[in-house]
């Protein structure tokens, strides 16, 4: 609580950020400085980009090859007045794609922490994974931690959580290639709806299963953050 945090949305090709936190219809403004990012509270503690403030029409299809992808993510970077931060958090698309190499050569002379690696219980998407891992080792990229979503489902009516997929695939390869792992996040219809309405979900269900499953992940992170040199 209190951290001031950067949100960077480098998913070019389908930008989600703005519409979870409800601001999709902000537009960026510029300074002498640079871009300046929206703000989503009063108090200017968090701090989203993203090129789905850019773009005349949301749905418009953003179909660009690598090098147009490279020059925006590193004007992301460079040109943002993100001020100063306490941590800057940047929202990649799945996999290893032009937008992760682009990020990580721009970031190079920022010595960033490391990755957090989100993972599901199905076997296809550990499998992906461990390709995210591979690649952040030859990339010289610390894998801080990993976290398994969608593992067991919360009932909407009791809270209780069933395991409607299987369960343990992320932790079991977190022991597998010997990185942190963050903790699980269950399959919620209300986190879900939440982030297509763009409400507050720590706001509205304050004590959820949910919740608390993401502040454990949270204080985990905060805690390893504290122990890097």
């Amino acid at each position: 609580a209190g951290k001031k945090v950067g949100l960077l949305d480098v998913d070019l090709c389908g930008p989600s950020i703005p519409r979870m936190f409800n601001v999709h219809q902000q537009d960026i403004h510029q300074c002498s400085e640079g871009w300046l990012p929206v703000f989503v509270d009063k108090e200017q503690k968090l701090a989203l980009m993203s090129i789905g403030f850019l773009v005349e029409n949301e749905q418009d299809a953003i179909i660009w090859r690598g090098p147009k992808k490279t020059a925006m993510i590193k004007q992301f970077l460079k040109d943002v007045v993100w001020r100063d931060l306490d941590y800057l958090i940047i929202d990649t698309p799945p996999g290893t794609t032009d937008e992760h190499i682009s990020a990580i050569e721009n970031l190079k002379a920022y010595n960033p922490d490391g990755a957090i690696l989100v993972t599901t219980p199905q076997a296809v998407s550990v499998g992906d994974v461990k390709r995210e891992i591979t690649f952040c080792r030859k990339t010289h990229i610390p894998v801080i931690g990993l976290i398994e979503n969608m593992s067991g489902f919360v009932c909407p009516n009791c809270t209780e959580c069933t395991n409607v997929f299987s369960k343990g695939g992320g932790q079991a390869l977190a022991k597998e290639y010997h990185v942190p792992f963050l903790g699980c996040i269950p399959l919620d219809p209300e986190l879900s709806k939440s982030c297509d309405e763009g409400k507050d979900f720590v706001e509205h269900y304050e004590g959820s299963p949910t919740l608390q499953a993401i502040q454990k992940v949270v204080d985990r992170l905060v805690k390893i953050d504290r122990d890097l040199p």
